[in-house]
This record gives structure tokens, sequence and C-alpha cells, in this order.
């Protein structure tokens, strides 16, 4: 786990910043980020682009349908993103990259100061930006999504889990703890529609090590 005084930044390239403000603004993120545990900077093409239009995206080559992102001011906003030296990770996303997961979240945490990520829109970004920047690809699930904002809050939620304090609590993150992916709480015995749903008897026990065999037992993934 991530213990260290420095904060944990990420920058979003992205031209709709405004997504990821209900998001941003409740709940554990929330306090990482007034916390200083970590900050969130977003830097949008639009404001790289010559055009008085401010008009990022065009018909591809070739034809096809949609439209596609002009490489120019994707790439002047991550030379933003990557200003300075820090020691940077820049992630874009694929259904075809590597398989995002706790094991690379917690990399991620351990071994960057910043990660920036690029999220693409409509028919993507223009080849030549992955060509010219070479960043890690990486796929959230194996399916299309209208952009990169929503796994890029998916990263930021992950890979904050794994810095000290976030969480709150030093027993919360998954890979220090035995997971259930079972869980209860009061009352012992819930009363719904005529039928009553106890709790199991082992955790009731305060029999710590059947408890732990139980969750085990119980467990369908285990996190790395």
């Amino acid at each position: 786990m991530r213990d260290t005084k420095k904060k944990l930044q990420f920058n979003i390239v992205t031209i709709f910043p405004n997504i990821f403000d209900s998001y941003l603004g409740d709940s554990i993120i929330c306090r990482a980020i007034k916390g200083k545990k970590i900050s969130v900077d977003f830097f949008n093409p639009r404001d790289y682009t010559k055009n008085k239009h401010k008009k990022i995206d065009d018909k591809p080559y070739g034809g096809g349908p949609g439209m596609v992102m002009y490489a120019e001011p994707v790439l002047k906003a991550v030379e933003a993103a990557t200003k300075g030296n820090k020691s940077t990770k820049t992630l874009m996303f694929s259904p075809s990259g590597k398989q995002f997961d706790t094991k690379y979240a917690k990399k991620l945490a351990e071994q960057y100061d910043r990660i920036v990520m690029v999220s693409g829109r409509y028919e993507g970004i223009d080849a030549r930006v992955k060509k010219i920047l070479k960043p890690e690809e990486i796929s959230v699930g194996p399916y299309v999504l209208t952009g990169g904002e929503i796994p890029a809050m998916l990263v930021i939620d992950s890979v904050s889990r794994q810095i000290k304090g976030v969480l709150g609590n030093e027993f919360s993150p998954e890979n220090e703890r035995v997971a259930s992916s079972e869980v209860y709480t009061r009352p012992e015995i819930l009363k719904y529609k005529k039928k009553n749903y106890r709790v199991p008897k082992v955790l009731l026990s305060g029999n710590h090590k059947d408890i732990e065999e139980w969750r085990k037992k119980k467990n369908k993934k285990k996190f790395m």
C-alpha cells in the first residue's frame, strides 16, 4: 500500500470534464481530495485547438461512421498534463488493452506520482496519438463505452483505495483482509413479506477462526 507524504496526482485529458463533478464531489474520493492524498486535474483538448470554434474532431479518412478526434489538440493536452519531473504513467483505454485489476491498481499507486489518462470520444482518437505517445492501453472490461470518462473514474477509485488513509480504516483494503461475497449487518432477523431471513450463525459465534474459514469458502474471487 502506498504510504507517502506526496499526494498522487490524476490528470485527465477529456473534452467533458464536467462529467466528473458529481463523482469527485462526494464520499471517499471527495475526502481524499480534501485531505490532499490525491488530486484530480483536467486538460481539455478544446483549449489547445487553433480554430475559433474549438472544433476537435472531423470525418475519418477512408470513410466510415462517426467522427475522429484530431491528434494535435490531444497531444498538446497530454504534453501539458505530463509537464514536470514527476514519475508519470500515461494510460489510454481500449477494449483490447491490458485487463485492469486490483493488482495493477496497486502497482500504479506504488510506482507513480502522477497518472495521466487520455479519455477518447466518438469513434476514437487519431491513431497517430498512440504511435507518438506510446501509452499503456488498458481495458476495464470486454465492452465498448461512449467515452473514456467512466473508465477514468474507475481507475481513480481503484487506485486511490491503495493509498494509506484514503479509506479511513486500515482493515478495509481488499488485499489486507479476508473478503467475502456475503456480508450482513443488523437486524439479526430480517422480516420481509412474511418470511424471516437470518444472519448465518457462524457470524454471531465470535469465533474468528471459523468466521474466516466461512468467508474463504464464500469467496468467489480472490483479490490479488
